[in-house]
């Protein structure tokens, strides 16, 4: 809608009519092919993710704290974005805006790069007028949940790594090594131990059905992932992330942050808390939390009050509980909920670091003793060779 702007302006109505049916591309024809390229470029390209809009509330926020108006502010951006799906996206919020529709409205839109939280709180700000000050707390809490996602990653990409190095080892020396030796431990294949006998067969079997095994592993994964996507799948799964040891904890303090967060910064604009709650679900991303959510609004519309939900929630730390009941009562609910959020964010941030630290020597422990297992089954019969023949 946005591209062309100058449709219908200088043609009459009747001559847009009927040059509509031209406009259809027969299927051998040079249009037909285009579109189909069209096509297959708008499924290769990439998406606009949290940085995207990280860079685009930023852009704005400075185009607006000087003076220029929101209209402007992004027909400007639409041509200084590199990204053509972003691009689009902001050509068509300038579109909506032209149009008269609200910023919130035109938001509301693109619910593939604006969440109901960042929506919900930029419709405050338009009531009240203070919508730089939100775009400023929206960037600060995406930068926020960046930071979280960068730290996650960070701190387990070594575990990540050694898992799959001692894996890619040991498949090597299953089908590389070990059969370089068949024909030196056939004459006593009797006395062989038990270790490189079971490494023998597995060195066979692996360089025998390679392919159906990996077919087979491809298949599981695709099926596990199928059942992982189904309600039942992903039910059980988030029940799981609430509720394993050690993992469990770090998954409610993520949980927790996130919810707090946006509450704090909703509650603080004036967004009524049914409706940030509301959006609360969709940011956890788990079916076990948005039901403790969902649980928490529908007593709030009882009239029992934000407290009585987390009271009942048996995952939800004490320290949480109390420090939400004294909020609702002093009347700084949302100023509360903000500082457990943040405080929370170190204690993932720590508690992270921590898991890291010990299960690096954990897997350096399991690495040597696999090393030590494959070294031992290969040297132990050379010996015994070595000694029969002399």
């Amino acid at each position: 809608m946005a591209l062309d702007l100058n449709r219908g302006k200088d043609k009459p109505r009747s001559q847009t009519k009927a040059e509509a049916p031209a406009a259809k591309p027969v299927a051998n024809s040079p249009a037909a092919g285009t579109s189909f390229l069209s096509l297959e470029f708008k499924l290769s390209e990439r998406q606009p993710g949290l940085n995207e809009r990280m860079i685009f509330t930023e852009r704005l926020l400075l185009m607006l704290e000087t003076g220029v108006s929101l209209l402007e502010a992004l027909q400007v951006m639409s041509q200084q974005t590199e990204l053509p799906a972003l691009s689009r996206i902001i050509l068509a919020l300038a579109d909506s805006i032209s149009e008269g529709k609200t910023f919130a409205m035109a938001l509301g839109r693109h619910p593939e790069m604006f969440s109901p939280t960042y929506v919900s709180l930029v419709t405050a700000a338009e009531e009240g007028g203070f919508l730089p000050e939100v775009l400023q707390q929206l960037l600060n809490m995406d930068e926020k949940a960046a930071q979280l996602r960068s730290t996650l990653i960070s701190t387990l990409s070594y575990p990540a790594f050694l898992i799959v190095f001692s894996i890619a080892v040991v498949i090597f020396v299953l089908v590389v090594i070990f059969p370089k030796f068949d024909d030196l431990f056939a004459g006593i294949r009797d006395q062989l131990p038990m270790s490189t006998i079971v490494l023998m067969a597995a060195s066979s079997f692996l360089r025998h059905y390679a392919l159906q095994i990996s077919a087979g592993l491809a298949l599981a994964a695709w099926a596990l992932l199928l059942w992982m996507r189904s309600p039942e799948g992903r039910r059980i799964v988030d029940h799981l992330k609430l509720h394993l040891p050690l993992v469990g904890d770090l998954y409610v303090k993520i949980y927790l942050s996130k919810m707090l967060s946006v509450l704090g910064l909703s509650l603080s604009n004036g967004v009524p808390i049914t409706i940030a709650l509301k959006a609360c679900q969709d940011v956890v991303g788990n079916t076990g939390f948005a039901a403790f959510i969902e649980d928490v609004r529908v007593r709030i519309n009882d009239g029992r009050g934000i407290s009585a939900g987390f009271q009942n929630a048996r995952f939800v730390p004490p320290m949480v509980r109390q420090m939400i009941a004294t909020g609702e009562q002093t009347g700084n609910l949302g100023k509360v909920m903000s500082r457990v959020a943040d405080f929370y964010e170190r204690e993932i941030s720590k508690q992270v670091t921590i898991l890291s630290k010990a299960i690096e020597p954990v897997m350096l422990l399991v690495m040597g003793v696999v090393v030590g297992v494959i070294v031992a089954s290969l040297i132990l019969p050379i010996f015994k060779l070595s000694s029969s023949i002399s």
